[in-house]
């Protein structure tokens, strides 16, 4: 079925379930309201003098101290109405729940939707008791039935792309301005133009970011043994899970005034935006990377994450992270300098983002011996770790994995980075490849940088043209 479909499905059926709303509603009020009828009545027939009282002495509408007493309540009535207003509250709260279902849907979290649902509470029992919720719950698991695994794009895990970039440049005239760092930014950057086209086109031809978890997961077996298996992701037909990464979110020393965003921090409305340099040393907010531009887009269209899913970054230690020079204790603002880069990550991983580590000093970790890698993990746990949380990722700096074999991980790297933790490593391939131990995860990922797209723009083209994205002002190949 098209999107436009499910979505007028999806329409009906939340008309549907107004409607019964409606009913539920319609019918608590008219018991309600014969409740009071019946006990206004029943104390007039019981209290004849009462109302002998009412009729003779209409005059007499005020007591002794001034009050009205003509149209004052009885406590039977103002309890009447009480359960009346309770009733109503009660039908309110329902709907709001299951529109707040409806929204979990639209990431495809039907699973939460529905339990959701099941965790409702009323004061005459559980959901089960009213028809509204069992109804939704019905509609429900009727869209479920629906998905099918990987969306019946691919077979396996193994066929999802893993896409990845490093910062964006937001500022072209810059990046690009002829000096020496230009060469290097137009291999490995992408611009913030490119970016917002590609994901246009990756949401439009399908594509629904997921988690790195989601694609493989831990289990544990009777006997208390864990292994990995693949992940089973349930999408709409034709929906295609990504991943996407990004590398080096530190913001270096040398990037400064070339364009580059110069930190994250956290907007007046409590999101993640970032901060830029200009060349009067004035500094403004905004998207001008890729985690408040892939945030903005993901509210937009929620449809275009799995559970809410985002993306990973990766980070390196050497010069602090996020923007923050937190490598250096004796900064007069180390202090302020991690309490900010705490609060940006804490709302980061609030809103569906992952953190990997990057190493602590981005070398090859291939060419280097066991003591440098494992120096440079326990560096990068200490003043990174202690930052970003556990974390069970590592993305090899440049791409380059820790051994080149093509069976199981055996080396004495491989087994110190297990044990303190690390479970999905990802390297870099033109293509996804993949592959699931019982131990661990390795995962490769594709650039889409300035080299990818000028160089090699054909192993691209299952995931767009090349010509409808590239940047206009992108210099032409200087390599």
């Amino acid at each position: 079925m098209s999107d436009k479909g499910q979505k007028r499905r999806k329409k009906r059926n939340l008309k549907r379930m107004r409607a019964i709303l409606i009913i539920e509603i319609l019918v608590l009020v008219l018991l309600a309201g014969s409740y009071f009828l019946f006990t206004k009545m029943n104390i007039k027939n019981n209290n004849p003098d009462k109302v002998n009282e009412n009729v003779q002495g209409n005059e007499n509408k005020e007591d002794k101290d001034g009050n009205d007493t003509e149209n004052k309540l009885s406590p039977e009535e103002e309890e009447a109405l009480r359960e009346q207003e309770r009733l109503r509250q009660e039908v309110a709260e329902r709907e709001a729940l299951i529109e707040q279902a409806k929204r979990l849907t639209l990431s495809y979290d039907y699973d939460g939707a529905i339990e959701l649902i099941k965790s409702y509470q009323g004061k005459e029992g559980g959901y089960e008791v009213y028809p509204a919720l069992v109804a939704a719950i019905n509609e429900l698991e009727e869209e479920k039935s629906k998905l099918v695994l990987y969306g019946g794009s691919y077979t396996s895990v193994t066929q999802i792309n893993h896409i990845f970039f490093h910062s964006l440049v937001a500022d072209n005239s810059k990046a690009f301005d002829g000096d020496y760092d230009s060469v290097g930014y137009n291999m490995y950057m992408t611009t913030i133009y490119e970016f917002n086209k590609m994901i246009e086109k990756l949401y439009a031809d399908g594509y629904v970011l997921v988690s790195i978890h989601d694609i493989a997961k831990q289990v544990t077996d009777e006997n208390g043994n864990t292994k990995f298996v693949e992940g089973e992701i349930y999408l709409p037909p034709g929906k295609k899970p990504l991943v996407i990464s990004q590398d080096d979110v530190s913001y270096y020393e040398y990037m400064d005034g070339d364009g580059f965003a110069s930190r994250m921090v956290i907007d007046d409305d409590g999101k993640v935006t970032c901060e830029m340099i200009l060349d009067d040393g004035s500094v403004v907010r905004g998207p001008f990377d890729m985690v408040p531009i892939l945030d903005a887009f993901v509210e937009e269209h929620p449809d275009f994450s799995y559970k809410g899913a985002k993306g990973i970054i990766a980070l390196t230690g050497y010069e602090g992270i996020l923007g923050y020079r937190t490598n250096d204790p004796t900064s007069p603002t180390y202090e302020e300098d991690v309490k900010a880069a705490k609060e940006v990550v804490r709302v980061m991983k609030e809103n569906g983002w992952e953190f990997a580590s990057h190493s602590w000093g981005h070398k090859n970790m291939q060419e280097k011996s066991f003591e440098f890698v494992k120096n440079d993990t326990l560096r990068w746990l200490d003043e990174v770790g202690s930052l970003v949380g556990p974390t069970d990722i590592l993305i090899f700096p440049f791409g380059v994995d820790i051994e080149t074999t093509m069976g199981h991980y055996s080396s004495d790297k491989f087994k110190f980075l297990k044990e303190v933790g690390f479970n999905y490593y990802c390297g870099v391939y033109s293509k996804p490849w993949m592959h699931i131990k019982d131990d661990y995860v390795r995962m490769t990922r594709r650039p889409l940088d300035g080299q990818a797209m000028l160089q090699f723009p054909e192993r691209l083209a299952d995931l767009f043209n090349v010509e409808e994205i590239i940047d206009p002002e992108r210099p032409p190949r200087n390599w």
